[in-house]
């Protein structure tokens, strides 16, 4: 039994669609609001669980915001409710507020963090909740989170410094809840889709079918991955982040050294080495530098 957030449009109904092919009940969570958090009068969630119930799917429709703390720990005991059990969640919701960083607002910040960060955070902090007492009863626990970060996240974009930071505490996030988790039965993985949907026609269009037959862009190209990540075959992966491009699936990796710089004598580096060292540590510019460019003493 699955819950998918911003399950009624793009990447949600593409991964709320695959799940319930592969014969999970899915839950459809979407408030139906624009792109960027505005009330609308659209009920998208209904029409994926219709589709669902056509496949001869089992679907019920939600339309709690995942800004909402409440809300996320509601969705959870009503998915349970419904069905019986919560196996998977799919973390997918989001809004978008795109402005350089001298003209974002405290609101836009707040928003599009509340949505993406907060909201990722609420439903798996209460889905974990669930699961620790069912291991704590004895019961088998099997559960899968599959969070959705993205290229803003994880390399940076012009402009979207609050969805970038957002994207990048969902990934670290990811990382520390399967750390915690593991000795509870369950997996957190995150997938970063290039897909074409409401939140990237600007940057990347509409899609079409290339020369390979299918459309790269399409958003149901990551629905496979959130399939297998859902799956007991995935059992012993967790804390990792996929980048899916077109037809190809990258294994990405966290924070690394790539090179080191000592110190030259016992103690910390000083300012004054790093004027050389530096340029050497990033095969930039020469070295030489002097440290002119610290504020004057008076």
């Amino acid at each position: 039994m699955a819950i998918v957030t911003g399950g009624g449009r793009g990447l949600g109904r593409a991964h709320c669609l695959a799940l319930a092919r592969a014969g999970a009940a899915v839950v459809v969570n979407d408030l139906g609001a624009g792109l960027h958090g505005e009330q609308a009068e659209e009920s998208p969630a209904d029409e994926v669980v219709a589709e669902i119930t056509e496949l001869g799917g089992r679907a019920v429709a939600n339309a709690a915001s995942v800004a909402d703390w409440q809300a996320t720990e509601a969705l959870v005991a009503s998915a349970v409710e419904e069905f019986g059990r919560l196996d998977i969640v799919v973390n997918n919701a989001g809004i978008l507020r795109d402005r350089m960083i001298f003209s974002m607002t405290e609101a836009d910040f707040d928003a599009v963090i509340a949505v993406h960060l907060k909201g990722t955070f609420g439903l798996t902090r209460h889905a974990c909740a669930y699961w620790r007492e069912a291991f704590k009863r004895g019961e088998p626990v099997a559960g899968r989170i599959i969070n959705t970060t993205s290229g803003t996240g994880l390399f940076g974009q012009v402009g979207q410094a609050n969805y970038g930071a957002a994207k990048a505490g969902i990934a670290n996030l990811t990382t520390i809840a399967a750390m915690e988790m593991r000795r509870y039965g369950v997996t957190v993985n995150a997938i970063s889709p290039i897909a074409a949907t409401r939140m990237t026609a600007d940057m990347l269009g509409d899609g079409d079918s290339g020369a390979k037959g299918f459309d790269p862009l399409d958003p149901a190209n990551a629905s496979g991955a959130v399939v297998y990540l859902a799956s007991d075959a995935a059992g012993w992966l967790t804390g990792q982040v996929l980048r899916i491009d077109g037809d190809k699936v990258n294994r990405m990796q966290s924070w690394s050294i790539s090179a080191t710089h000592h110190a030259r004598a016992d103690g910390p580096v000083t300012a004054e080495e790093l004027v050389e060292a530096m340029p050497q540590l990033y095969g930039a510019a020469p070295a030489g530098r002097p440290i002119g460019l610290l504020p004057a003493k008076p």
